[in-house]
């Protein structure tokens, strides 16, 4: 299996820490919250293997990549950091993207704002198009599940995230993916966050989302393209035991997918689907990337 190992690029005004494996097509995975480049451990020697240079960045504020100095956290700029990485990766059009929860956003902002950058599109957890619109209008139960956004919203949540060693963190882990293990991602996470500053700009995603948080009017276009369904091949997963995004937003994905969209749901899996069940979901992707 290939080895990973760890570096560094700046893009887009931001100096990136990143692990990465193997040489070829660029494959760039980007994580989501609360998690790390750590979390792709399992598949980017998967896509080493397969011929790709798989590259996972930790995500703008989430260290040891810097904290952004134009405070910019709406999930569109994901999409533009992504398609910034490409180039100074060196990716081409052979490159693919796959992306997890906030990842998952900021894929499908990449890969509609610049199609020819990226050949096929993977997402997890969050689906695109209309569905998580949808599902806020009218499902209580997925709003009840969205607590913790409305709450990020307090400034009690920057006294209560990190209390006892960032405990919150594990309970979101806890009711996202009931009854797995994630004793070592979450050593990573918390390394993550750990700091006030990382962990402000890690809540910072959600309140640029659903409260005052910097809006940057120059990434309309971005922030619309988070949530629509890019135009190349794409694979969409989603755990069916899923605590945070409920599957029934995924099934209503489903009804509403193109032709181009395949939505595909893991039994046995919660959120962290990728870590959950890391060989069925490994096997999907490296089958629809081939």
């Amino acid at each position: 299996m290939s080895a990973v190992s760890s570096g560094s690029v700046s893009a887009n005004g931001v100096e990136f820490a990143y692990l990465t494996a193997g040489e070829g097509p660029l494959a760039l995975c980007l994580h989501g919250f609360p998690d790390s480049a750590h979390g792709w451990r399992h598949l980017l020697p998967a896509l080493a293997d397969a011929g790709f240079r798989a590259v996972a960045p930790y995500q703008r504020g989430y260290a040891p990549t810097s904290v952004p100095a134009d405070g910019r956290f709406q999930s569109g700029v994901l999409g533009v950091d992504a398609n910034a990485l490409h180039g100074v990766l060196g990716g081409d059009g052979r490159a693919v993207i796959i992306g997890h929860d906030w990842g998952a956003s900021g894929t499908h902002a990449a890969a509609v704002l610049a199609p020819e950058r990226w050949s096929k599109v993977v997402s997890m957890a969050v689906p695109p198009g209309g569905a998580i619109g949808m599902a806020f209008l009218g499902n209580l139960a997925q709003i009840k599940r969205s607590w913790y956004m409305f709450f990020f919203q307090s400034p009690l949540a920057d006294f209560v995230v990190p209390a006892n060693d960032l405990a919150f963190i594990d309970m979101l882990w806890a009711d996202w993916s009931p009854g797995h293990d994630a004793t070592d991602d979450l050593l990573h996470v918390k390394a993550a966050l750990r700091d006030p500053a990382h962990l402000a700009a890690a809540i910072g995603y959600y309140r640029a989302t659903l409260g005052d948080g910097l809006k940057d009017p120059a990434l309309d276009d971005a922030q619309a393209a988070t949530s629509t369904v890019p135009p190349q091949p794409m694979l969409y997963l989603h755990g069916r035991n899923d605590g945070c995004i409920g599957v029934e937003v995924a099934e209503m994905a489903a009804a509403t997918a193109p032709p181009n969209l395949t939505v595909e749901i893991v039994d046995d899996a919660g959120h962290f689907l990728h870590l959950e069940r890391p060989d069925a979901v490994n096997q999907r992707i490296l089958e629809f990337l081939a």
